[in-house]
């Protein structure tokens, strides 16, 4: 029973510091984030207890390489269209959980194994950056074609174009798309936010499983 407890005590106290560890060593270590200059263009970052999203202006996306959005039916140039957030996790949880209130056990237990990924993609209006979930970064232009590079990067493909999935959405503004990787919850959603802003420029924690980790270490450090 003794070595039961200790095992757990140990097996906390080591994720705990992980956590800790992963949060306020900062990545890139020594490297100063890229200053926004008198081209700075705003991102956000959206939070939720358990997933977090990007979100670009939707002007940015008038290249090529994004016209499989408007292909999908999305709406990026709608009048109203200000923003397109963009997110990554399992396939089997993301595609089945609009709200924490839709948690199934059978997509829960498979995210903190070894799933297959998709990218989400919503093209929304105006966000007030007033709201507590809501994060306003300032990137260079640079860091915002390395930033949507990234994202782009991570698409899956098929005769060189992204793989929709059709039906899926919870909405009409939005769908979902094949990704490349897999995903489980120590390399879930969040790390893949994390290296998509460190693209941008900024710093993030070297580790940041959770939003509050990341978003903690975004303070810090930017």
């Amino acid at each position: 029973m003794r070595r039961g407890l200790r095992w757990f005590v140990a097996v906390v106290g080591s994720v705990l510091a992980a956590l800790i560890l992963g949060t306020v060593l900062p990545r890139p270590l020594f490297e100063e984030a890229a200053g926004s200059g008198p081209e700075g263009r705003r991102i956000l970052v959206l939070s939720s207890p358990i997933h977090t999203d990007i979100a670009v202006p939707a002007e940015a996306l008038s290249d090529a390489e994004f016209e499989f959005l408007r292909e999908a039916s999305l709406p990026v140039d709608n009048s109203n269209a200000r923003w397109v957030l963009f997110g990554w996790g399992g396939k089997a949880f993301y595609v089945a959980t609009p709200e924490l209130t839709d948690i199934h056990l059978g997509p829960l237990l498979k995210s903190f194994m070894l799933d297959s990924s998709v990218m989400h993609v919503q093209v929304t209006g105006a966000i007030d950056e007033a709201q507590p979930f809501v994060s306003a970064y300032t990137i260079s232009e640079d860091g915002l074609t390395r930033l949507l590079s990234f994202v782009r990067g991570t698409f899956a493909e098929a005769d060189g174009a992204p793989v929709r999935l059709p039906g899926t959405g919870y909405g009409e503004s939005d769908t979902f798309f094949e990704a490349i990787g897999s995903f489980n919850a120590l390399l879930g959603c969040n790390t893949w936010t994390a290296a998509a802003l460190r693209e941008a420029g900024l710093r993030t924690g070297w580790w940041n499983p959770l939003p509050a980790t990341l978003g903690y270490s975004l303070m810090i450090y930017n």
